[in-house]
């Protein structure tokens, strides 16, 4: 029997349980027509970039750009969703948000857009990011019973997938048809939809610790936790391993221009390809009631993300690239809903904040910083060498962990790590 079917009991919660309740249901809305217009505006943003520079590392530092703010103000990012109310926290980011879209709107519709100041307004919104997601991701688990937390993880998960089906493949023909203008402008109408969630979330019964201050003990408070509870540092390390070598997206406009000759349409699809495979296998991970040996579900999950990039960076077929893509999208959609549910199940309320922020460095600075890395090989050896090599080091890196930390690859899931740590 394998693993998949050794870790799977039948289901037991309707696929789309987490929807019945009201507020999460709202916030699920509200995000997912908001991540229709950020997927839209990431195609844009890497194609302008590479419109205007025809360089490959021009690229990679965009990622690079986004790392280092977020490396700046992740932490601070964590200690307001755990100190301020969350609802309140995001309705601000989503105010700045609209505003720094909106002027990137504007300057490129008056063509005084340039790489600087598109890289000055990409760090920006990485500021901004690095408080919302911490308050975001905080806010999930109040808003259904825990019971129905692994349904709520994937769907939300499903639904960041389905923003990247449908942005992309959107966005491709707004660039060929309006230009990047347009996809700016769509973006910066779609922030609405989240402010408008917040504002119909009814108050959550937040665990607010009045003893939080913006200091270095409250940040050493978050980081002794994570350290002294190795499933929630290794899947942290799983997911910067996966994303900071296997970051083929941001070279997709590379292969969509001088390897597979699609143009920008095309461009769209490749961008889709991964979620078709991640929504798959979201819908079979949402009506899952329980998963066992998760820790070694997560290795296989990552493994297969990692000869699926391998495949892609070889092929020359654009319906191939597709098809690999594809695979992508399910390995890594797998491994993310597992991910997600450990850390946020095993994890206090009161220190989810800064938890998130920690993890925040790793899931979203791997793909900076990985961008960084696949911008540089690339412009060095060329774009398809940039990717296999990903793909390879990420097998070995996760393999690697395996071996090294017991924890990780032999947790099942039903373990109580809080009340271990009592």
């Amino acid at each position: 029997m394998g693993i998949i079917e050794q870790s799977v009991m039948k289901p037991k919660i309707a696929p789309f349980a987490a929807l019945t309740f009201r507020d999460f249901r709202i916030l699920w809305s509200g995000v997912f027509l908001s991540r229709i217009g950020t997927e839209m505006q990431i195609v844009a943003i890497n194609w302008h970039v590479y419109q205007l520079t025809g360089s490959a590392l021009s690229l990679g530092v965009l990622g690079l750009t986004r790392f280092i703010a977020l490396f700046c103000s992740a932490p601070f990012g964590g200690i307001m969703a755990d100190k301020v109310d969350r609802k309140k926290t995001i309705i601000v980011t989503h105010i700045i948000l609209t505003a720094l879209s909106l002027i990137l709107t504007t300057i490129t519709m008056q063509g005084v857009i340039s790489p600087l100041l598109i890289y000055i307004i990409i760090a920006s919104q990485a500021i901004v990011m690095s408080f919302d997601t911490p308050a975001h991701q905080s806010l999930l688990p109040l808003l259904v019973p825990q019971k129905y937390f692994l349904n709520a993880s994937g769907l939300h998960t499903i639904m960041r997938q389905s923003a990247i089906l449908i942005g992309p493949a959107i966005g491709g023909f707004v660039i060929a048809y309006l230009g990047v203008s347009g996809v700016y402008g769509i973006n910066t109408i779609s922030y609405v939809a989240v402010i408008i969630a917040m504002l119909l979330i009814r108050p959550t019964k937040q665990n607010i610790a009045s003893t939080i201050s913006f200091n270095f003990s409250t940040l050493k408070t978050g980081y002794s936790f994570v350290k002294k509870t190795p499933i929630i540092y290794s899947t942290m390390l799983v997911d910067f391993f996966a994303t900071f070598f296997s970051s083929a997206t941001v070279l997709l406009p590379i292969f969509a221009k001088d390897i597979l000759h699609v143009g920008p349409q095309g461009l769209g699809l490749l961008y889709a390809a991964p979620a078709v495979g991640g929504i798959v296998a979201g819908l079979l991970f949402s009506a899952i009631g329980t998963v066992k040996k998760q820790g070694k579900l997560i290795i296989l999950a990552v493994c297969l993300y990692g000869v699926g990039t391998i495949l892609f960076g070889l092929s020359r077929s654009f319906y191939l690239s597709l098809f690999f893509l594809t695979f992508i999208g399910a390995g890594d959609m797998i491994s993310t809903i597992i991910r997600t549910a450990i850390r946020q199940i095993n994890t206090p309320d009161h220190l989810r904040g800064r938890m998130v922020s920690i993890n925040m460095l790793f899931f979203m600075g791997g793909p900076q910083l990985g961008e960084a890395e696949a911008g540089l090989l690339a412009f060095l050896f060329g774009a398809p060498t940039s990717v296999v090599f990903g793909g390879v080091a990420t097998i070995v890196a996760v393999l690697l962990l395996a071996v090294k930390i017991k924890d990780f690859r032999e947790y099942q899931g039903d373990e109580n790590v809080i009340e271990s740590q009592k």
